[in-house]
């Protein structure tokens, strides 16, 4: 089975979520994994793609496609499932990997499942998948001959193959429309401070939600972060209120993260901040009301207030 994954590039390597993929891919009995990368691919990408068992790596590096737009990214894919030969296509379950495939599906007439987090079976595909915000498990069918799918962020680990692959590198011609372009990314603004990519990678996270009170309410969750050499997530209400930055929220409209520790604190736990943080292996809960959704999931839970409990802790780990 040939299958082509579209690798995401960040910070000069491949995107955790896009090791994750290729590991998913290979899982599946990929005799032939290929992977796309659209634009230059730089020597730490093929690295990762040369340790997740990759055969080819389809480099599509048409300035045209330098700037991300997803329909033009989207004959790429083509291109590259052409070039292939490929039966299935994966993308990340990033915002960027489900437009392109969407894209692709909308042209060619094809089915697509988005955030899988399982395959039942490949004759015919049958897949797991995440619905509403992460909070339940679809079972569905993909009849098409090519089959599209992502895979939904930490569903599996993003382990190396038994043997390397060659990773050999092949130009990728894609056909670039203008039309396909009318979308693109114009400008992108680095902020200042803060990146989500330290909390999407981080093994303790420390979040805090509404409970804070306050955006003086969180010296306690930076320093006990920071002791524990992790970062600080909170709840989409918390930046809705303006007390903490966007970059920091988990949830289904911020990051998914999946860290080894996920202390959440005064954070009631609604299905949209679920879906962010139900990878984490643990969850400790720290809540005053012990009906809390946070608290009746979570693998432990303190009942109290988060401005007692992390004050005690701190000064416990001295």
């Amino acid at each position: 089975m040939s299958v082509v994954v579209l690798v995401e590039v960040e910070e000069g390597r491949a995107s955790l979520v896009s090791r994750e993929t290729l590991a998913f891919a290979r899982s599946l009995g990929a005799g032939n994994l290929h992977a796309l990368v659209v634009g230059s691919a730089p020597e730490a990408v093929l690295a990762d793609c040369r340790e997740a068992g990759v055969v080819v790596v389809h480099e599509a590096a048409d300035p045209a496609l330098e700037r991300y737009a997803a329909a033009a990214w989207a004959a790429a894919v083509e291109a590259a499932g052409r070039a292939a030969r490929a039966d299935l296509v994966v993308a990340p379950g990033t915002g960027r990997g489900n437009e392109v495939l969407a894209h692709v599906a909308a042209r060619r007439g094809l089915r697509m499942a988005a955030n899988v987090v399982a395959v039942e079976s490949l004759s015919p595909l049958v897949v797991q998948r995440q619905v509403v915000g992460g909070a339940a498990l679809e079972r569905a069918t993909v009849p098409s001959r090519v089959r599209l799918l992502s895979m939904a962020g930490h569903a599996v680990e993003p382990t190396p193959a038994d043997a390397p692959g060659e990773a050999r590198v092949q130009p990728l011609a894609v056909a670039v429309d203008p039309k396909d372009l009318r979308a693109q990314v114009v400008r992108v603004e680095r902020r200042e401070q803060g990146d989500s990519s330290g909390l999407t990678a981080a093994k303790v996270v420390v979040g805090a939600g509404r409970g804070a009170g306050g955006p003086d309410g969180f010296a306690a969750v930076d320093a006990l972060a920071e002791r524990l050499g992790g970062a600080v997530g909170v709840s989409r209400v918390v930046t809705s209120l303006g007390w903490r930055p966007h970059h920091e929220q988990v949830g289904q409209t911020g990051s998914r993260i999946a860290p080894d520790l996920y202390l959440a604190c005064g954070i009631s736990g609604s299905i949209q901040h679920w879906a962010g943080c139900a990878s984490s292996r643990t969850i400790i809960a720290v809540n005053t009301d012990a009906d809390a959704p946070m608290v009746t999931k979570a693998d432990y839970a303190v009942i109290g207030d988060m401005h007692e409990v992390l004050p005690a802790v701190l000064e416990e780990l001295g």
